[in-house]
């Protein structure tokens, strides 16, 4: 089968199509015949080298997948060949076939596209860990999201809002500040100054901040808490992994939490399937939908990192690996 593998940690560059042998359908895995494939930043780092999980090279990349079930491990329930499906793991899903955990394959809502599905996975699931399990989300509460045009940023606003909260988004362009407008955030500010801004529609702060992105406004997100708020580290997509004067969680009774969601399935074998279970009725009512930033061709997938690496994404950039094509996309492809 065709799958783009990693052959050595140079970049995007290093990335190439090649002929594979197709994985089998071990005891408690599933194999997807692979419509679409999401495309993530933890695989940019993984293309260099910065990334915690690094497998031996080389080896097929890609974590998130959307089609439909090709074979049944032994021992795999509740799912047929041919059920239209989504799946995460850890590589292997820029190819045209992948086996996934069973624990990690979910159905798909007739409603919902392959296209639109290959862009859920990581970015929904990470989002409900963020907000629901980690932040503990209340309805009715104020989120301030930081990189909120990206693929986890989009998912963290249309999660929030799923929840009942109030979201303010943070983007750093008006074309960014257009689409988040679109998802429906009640509020957007820009990244330059945020902070004044959210003391203007906010004077008391907001009781979470999900902040994938890092860097120098890390002091500024605590200050737009309110007592008892939370901010969620979610990555450094801005390179700088910042500190914290605990003085400051003191005096604001402030908290800050991690969320790594990866590390958290360890021993939790049925956390996934119990997510999207929360997720399901915002899924099929359709409130859960990724901006598609753009759509590439398999062979394209060196070039698919290096649009992440410009952080110029507004959604979710997609691999077309069966050659449908029915996926439109904001930008062209």
């Amino acid at each position: 089968m065709k799958a783009v593998q990693l052959s050595a940690t140079d970049g995007p560059s290093s990335l190439a199509l090649a002929d594979v042998e197709a994985p089998t359908a071990d005891p408690g895995t599933v194999l997807v015949d692979v419509a679409y494939a999401g495309v993530t930043f933890p695989e940019l780092l993984q293309s260099r080298g910065q990334y915690q999980m690094q497998p031996p090279l080389p080896y097929t990349m890609g974590s998130e997948v959307a089609g439909t079930v090709r074979e049944l491990g032994a021992d795999v329930t509740g799912l047929s060949v041919g059920d239209r499906v989504v799946g995460v793991a850890g590589t292997g899903a820029y190819a045209e076939v992948m086996a996934v955990p069973a624990a990690s394959v979910l159905p798909l809502p007739e409603s919902v596209s392959l296209a639109s599905g290959a862009g859920m996975p990581m970015n929904l699931l990470t989002a409900d860990f963020a907000l629901r399990v980690r932040g503990r989300l209340e309805k009715g509460q104020r989120v301030l999201i930081h990189g909120a045009a990206g693929g986890l940023g989009s998912a963290l606003v249309q999660v929030a809002l799923a929840y009942g909260a109030e979201v303010v988004a943070v983007v750093s362009t008006q074309e960014k500040a257009d689409m988040v407008a679109d998802l429906g955030a009640q509020h957007v500010v820009f990244a330059d100054g945020f902070k004044t801004e959210v003391k203007e529609i906010y004077p008391r702060g907001v009781d979470l901040v999900a902040d994938p992105v890092g860097g120098d406004r890390f002091t500024d997100s605590l200050r737009c808490l309110t007592t008892f708020g939370t901010l969620l580290v979610l990555g450094f997509t801005a390179g700088q992994i910042p500190e914290v004067k605990v003085n400051r969680l003191l005096l604001g009774n402030i908290s800050v939490a991690g969320v790594g969601w990866g590390a958290a399935l360890a021993g939790r074998p049925k956390m996934v399937a119990q997510q999207w279970e929360s997720l399901w009725p915002h899924l099929s009512a359709g409130e859960l939908d990724p901006a598609i930033h753009t759509v590439l061709p398999l062979h394209r997938a060196g070039e698919a990192l290096e649009i992440i690496d410009s952080r110029s994404v507004r959604g979710k950039v997609l691999l077309d690996v069966n050659g449908d094509g029915s996926a439109t996309a904001a930008t062209g492809t």
